[in-house]
C-alpha cells in the first residue's frame, strides 16, 4: 500500500493513502480525543472534540474524518485547539445531568475522563434552559435516560448499520433534538431485540443495563432460598477488564472464587449446559438430514438473535433450532434433575445466571421456559453487574485464589467454553455431528474455517458421504443479508450460526464498556475470543458428547439426546411477531 508523509507537530510521519489524521496521529503515538467517532460505524465529525489545525485551512478540522495529503502539516495541541476542545465540553455539560457521584458509569465515562484530561471542571460553564427529558423504563433489559445524552449518535448508528434494527433516531430539531423511538414509543413498545449494542459504544451513563445486584444480594441473604449460579463462557474473557486486566484474560478461577465469597450456595458453569446444547442441537440437526425436516437448521442460543429472527424473519421461525439456550437449559435442569437429587422444592431455588449479554434478560421472561412450573432462570445479570457486585461487598479480586466450580453441573469440555466466540457453536456442533455420524473419531478437532471475527463466514465438509453445508454470521446486520440470499435461493445451507453481537458473546451488551479510542484501533473481540479458543485447546477433553456429567445427566434421567423428557425440560417454541 503506498504511503505518504505529512508533519504532525513537526514530526514527520508516514501512513497509508487514505490515513485520516486521526489515524496518522494514533501511528505517530499521538492520540488526538473523540467523542462521537466509532470506525467506520459513526464517521460524521460531529462532536467536535477531536479538531486539530491545518496548515492552509480556514478554521479547524475535524480529525476523525479529514483525509491526510502529502506534505500537509497538522498541529494537534496548539492552545486554539486545546481552547476549542475545552469550550466544546463546557457547552456538552452545560445541557448535561451533572450527577456523576450517582451515575453507573462514574470513573469509567468517556465524557467524564475528557473533561479530567482537557481540565474542564463542573463550574456552571454556559448555565441556562436544559432540554427537557423523560426516562425510559418501558424495554425490560435496559434503561434510557436522556438527561445523559450528549447526541454523540454511536447508539443509532450501531442500531441501524450494525444490528439492521434501527429502532431509535433523532427525534425532533434545535435544542429540542432527543435520540428517541418512533412517535416517542418506549423502547419497550418498539421491535428492539434487547441486543444492548447501544449499551456498549454509549460514552456516557444515558443508556445502562437494568440492574439486578440488589435482588441477588436479598437472594443470597433470604434462609429459605438455595441461591445457584452460573457463569456464561463468555464472561471470563472479558470480567477480568474490570479490575485492570489486559483485554482478553482469563480469570475463570478468580471469578469462581469470587462467586464462593459472594454467598451462593452453589458456583456452577454455563458450559455444563453448553455441552448439553450440543447433544440435543446435534442430535436435532441429524434427524432433520435423515428424516427431511426444515433445513437449514439455524442455532438458538443467542436470545438477541432469536427475538430478531421473530420480529424480522417470522416466516424463519421453523428453521430455529427448539432448543433452548444453554442459560435456560441450565435453569431446567437445575430445577428438574439437581432439584430430586438434592431433595428440594423448586420453588426454593433462586437460579442466577451471569451473562454477557442485555437480551438475556428478556429471555428469562420469554413463554414455555418453565420446565419446572417455575421459571427456568430466576435473575440474569451481566457481566458488568457481577463486576459491581464483588466490588460493592469489598472483594480483592486480584489477589483471590484459583477455584474451580462445583459438580455436578460445574464439569464441561472445551467445546463448551468456545460457544462465546462466533463460530464456536458450529465448531462444536461439528465435532459431535461428525463423529456420530462417521463412527470414527476426529483426527483434529479444530475447525479453523468457521474460526475469525469476520461477519459471515462459509464452509463445507463432506461426512460420511454426505456433503454439509454450513455457514456463521455474527452481528444482526449480517444475519440478514446472510438471511436474504437463503431466502432468494442464493445460498444453500444445512446448518447455520447465527450470533446476536458482532463477533459473538464476547463482545456481547453486556459486557465491559471499552473506550472508543481503544475499541477504534484494538480488536476486543478477537482477544477475548483466543481467550475461550486457548481454554479450549488446554482442556483435557474438548468435545461435548464425552462430558461424563452429560453423559451421567442421560443415563439417570433424560434417557437420550431428543427423548419424549428432555424434549419437554430441554426444547421450547417461538412467536411470529410483528416490527413495531
Amino acid at each position: 500500500m503506498e504511503n505518504i508523509t505529512i508533519k504532525i507537530n513537526g514530526i514527520e510521519v508516514s501512513a497509508p493513502k487514505g490515513s485520516t489524521i486521526l489515524e496518522a496521529a494514533r501511528i505517530a503515538g499521538i492520540k488526538i480525543p473523540t467523542l462521537c467517532f466509532l470506525k467506520e460505524i459513526n464517521e460524521i465529525g460531529a462532536c467536535r472534540i477531536c479538531v486539530v489545525e491545518v496548515k492552509g485551512a480556514r478554521s479547524l478540522v475535524a480529525s476523525c474524518v479529514y483525509p491526510i495529503n502529502e506534505g500537509m502539516e497538522v498541529w494537534t495541541n496548539t492552545p486554539k485547539v486545546l481552547d476549542s476542545r475545552r469550550k466544546t465540553l463546557q457547552l456538552i455539560l452545560s445541557n448535561h445531568d451533572r450527577k456523576c457521584l450517582s451515575c453507573v458509569r462514574s470513573g469509567d465515562c468517556e465524557l467524564q475522563q475528557l473533561c479530567k484530561d482537557l481540565g474542564v471542571a463542573d463550574e456552571g460553564y454556559f448555565d441556562g434552559e436544559k432540554t427537557p427529558t423523560e426516562i425510559d423504563y418501558s424495554a425490560v433489559h435496559m434503561i434510557r435516560d436522556n438527561s445523559k445524552c450528549i447526541l454523540c449518535r454511536r447508539c443509532t448508528a450501531v442500531c441501524e448499520k450494525v444490528q439492521a434494527v434501527g429502532v431509535i433516531g433523532a427525534n425532533h430539531r434545535g435544542f429540542a433534538t432527543s435520540i428517541g423511538s418512533a412517535f416517542e414509543m418506549g423502547l419497550g413498545e418498539t421491535s428492539c431485540v434487547s441486543c444492548g449494542q447501544c449499551i456498549a459504544v454509549c460514552p456516557t451513563g444515558a443508556l445502562t443495563e437494568k440492574d439486578y445486584t440488589n435482588e441477588v444480594l436479598a437472594a443470597i441473604a433470604d434462609p429459605t432460598k438455595h441461591v445457584v449460579v452460573q457463569t456464561a463462557p463468555a464472561v471470563r474473557a472479558a470480567l477480568g477488564e474490570e479490575f485492570g486486566y489486559p483485554i482478553g484474560t482469563d480469570v475463570e478461577g478468580k471469578m469462581a472464587a469470587a462467586l464462593r465469597r459472594l454467598g451462593f450456595d452453589k458456583v456452577f458453569d454455563t458450559n455444563f449446559t453448553a455441552d448439553l446444547t450440543i447433544m440435543e442441537e446435534a442430535n436435532e440437526f441429524l434427524d432433520r438430514v435423515k428424516n427431511g425436516g426444515v433445513l437449514p437448521l439455524i442455532t438458538s442460543c443467542s436470545p438477541g438473535w432469536i427475538k430478531y429472527c421473530e420480529h424480522y424473519f417470522p416466516d424463519m421461525t421453523d428453521n430455529l433450532s427448539s432448543c433452548k439456550s444453554p442459560q435456560q437449559m441450565f435453569g431446567a435442569v437445575t430445577k428438574t434433575y439437581y432439584a430430586e437429587k438434592m431433595g428440594l422444592d423448586p420453588k426454593d431455588i433462586v437460579c442466577v445466571s451471569v451473562m454477557p449479554c442485555t437480551a438475556k434478560k428478556f429471555e428469562i421472561g420469554r413463554p414455555d421456559q418453565s420446565a419446572a412450573g417455575v421459571p427456568d432462570v430466576d435473575i440474569a445479570i451481566t457481566t458488568r453487574e457481577l463486576a459491581r457486585l464483588i466490588k460493592r461487598v469489598g472483594l480483592d479480586f486480584v489477589n483471590l485464589p484459583e477455584e474451580g466450580f462445583d459438580d455436578p453441573l460445574g464439569e464441561s469440555t472445551g467445546a463448551a467454553v468456545i460457544f462465546g466466540a462466533t463460530g464456536g457453536v458450529m465448531e462444536a456442533a461439528l465435532r459431535t455431528a461428525v463423529e456420530t455420524l462417521t463412527g470414527e473419531e476426529l483426527a483434529s478437532l479444530d475447525f479453523t474455517d468457521v474460526r475469525g471475527t469476520e461477519g459471515i463466514k462459509e464452509a463445507s465438509y463432506n461426512v460420511a458421504g454426505l456433503e454439509v453445508k454450513v455457514a456463521v454470521a455474527s452481528g444482526l446486520g449480517n444475519a440478514k443479508a446472510l438471511l436474504e440470499k437463503v431466502k432468494s435461493g442464493e445460498a444453500d445451507y444445512h446448518f447455520i450460526e447465527i450470533m446476536g453481537c458482532p463477533g459473538g458473546c464476547v463482545n456481547g451488551g453486556g459486557q465491559p464498556q471499552v473506550p472508543a479510542d481503544v475499541r477504534n484501533f484494538v480488536d476486543v473481540k478477537a482477544l477475548r475470543a483466543k481467550a475461550l479458543y486457548d481454554n479450549d485447546a488446554a482442556n483435557k477433553i474438548r468435545k461435548s458428547h464425552e462430558n461424563p456429567a452429560v453423559k451421567k445427566l442421560y443415563e439417570e434421567y433424560l434417557g437420550h439426546p431428543g427423548s419424549h423428557k428432555a424434549h419437554d425440560i430441554l426444547h421450547t417454541t417461538y412467536v411470529k411477531r410483528t416490527i413495531n
